[in-house]
């Protein structure tokens, strides 16, 4: 897809996404600031103020999108969506009539998001990412961790006007982080360590996590509604957007071909009702996950785009039969 070195762009990609094994390995976001209620980190929670840089098709993008619209964010928080599918200069901006449901940046009128990385630091070296969060007041990033952003987006702006609803309680976070380590590892960063792999070693390794970590948590939802017992949690929201993704491209074009999660009762139920919460499924978009995953030449060099996205999240699901 490209990256930034010493703020030009070039087609290259960073060496250090791949082991010596052929094993893929994410590298570490680099902008980590952090709103605060009191703004003591430089960075205050003011309604207004901040603004997104998401993808639909991006399922670390869409963890941010998924808290915007549960914590009643939407109208604080503005959002540029990337049109789907892998650009020359990565994820564009665009007013496009094939893709409606995505938006120019009506803040900076960047094209490209890499511009926002170089205007935030001329001679950034590394990859450009989404979700990318920007300060309008200091006109730079604030940070471009998902799992930084949905912390600060469940509780710095509970005081000017987002729902106070906590996915991450304080005798609960034990256990959340636990399962969020082995949910990213074999899960949400699974499927593309099956994905990219270069050898076949390093995608079996892959492969046989992501579906040993879905048998457990199969069998865990068999006896809980929710990942930490009877109420949602961040758990839930960082397993989510890649639930929904798997049988659309994972399944096929990441070779994660054992079963789809239609063939998991109780994970297939239990994402149809988080799927149905107020405000969620607006920020689901099937279509584009295919055509922006087989848009990946690395995976797809081809370029053929499947017809079909054999999903619906829509139908009753059966989750009211556990206890909440």
């Amino acid at each position: 897809m490209g990256v930034l070195i010493d703020g030009k762009w070039t087609d290259e990609e960073l060496p250090e996404e791949t082991g010596k094994a052929g094993d893929f390995r994410r590298v570490d976001s680099r902008f980590r600031g952090f709103i605060t209620a009191d703004g003591s980190s430089g960075f205050k929670a003011e309604p207004g103020r901040y603004h997104l840089y998401v993808a639909h098709a991006c399922p670390w993008a869409h963890r941010t999108l998924i808290y915007r619209a549960i914590k009643n964010l939407s109208g604080a928080i503005s959002v540029a969506y990337a049109i789907p599918g892998m650009r020359e200069q990565g994820w564009a901006y665009e007013d496009n009539p094939a893709f409606p449901d995505c938006t120019p940046d009506k803040v900076n009128g960047f094209r490209y998001l890499h511009e926002a990385y170089t205007a935030s630091d001329p001679h950034y070296t590394g990859k450009v990412t989404v979700p990318t969060l920007w300060d309008k007041k200091t006109g730079r990033i604030v940070n471009n961790e998902s799992s930084e952003i949905i912390r600060m987006l469940n509780s710095a702006f509970d005081g000017v006007g987002a729902t106070r609803t906590d996915y991450y309680p304080q005798p609960l976070r034990g256990e959340i982080d636990h399962l969020n380590e082995i949910i990213y590892r074999n899960v949400n960063n699974g499927v593309y360590r099956a994905g990219f792999a270069l050898s076949q070693d390093a995608y079996e390794t892959a492969y046989d996590g992501l579906f040993a970590t879905l048998d457990e948590l199969e069998a865990r939802l068999g006896a809980q509604r929710y990942l930490v017992g009877r109420q949602i949690t961040e758990a839930d929201w960082r397993l989510f957007p890649t639930l929904v993704r798997f049988d659309v491209a994972y399944f096929s074009l990441f070779k994660c071909n054992r079963n789809r999660i239609a063939d998991f009762p109780n994970l297939a139920n239990y994402m149809r009702e988080l799927y149905q919460v107020p405000g969620v499924a607006e920020t689901v978009k099937p279509r584009y996950y295919v055509i922006n995953y087989y848009s990946i030449a690395r995976v797809n060099p081809n370029g053929i785009v499947p017809k079909g996205t054999p999903i619906d999240l829509g139908q009753p699901h059966d989750r009211a039969r556990l206890a909440a």
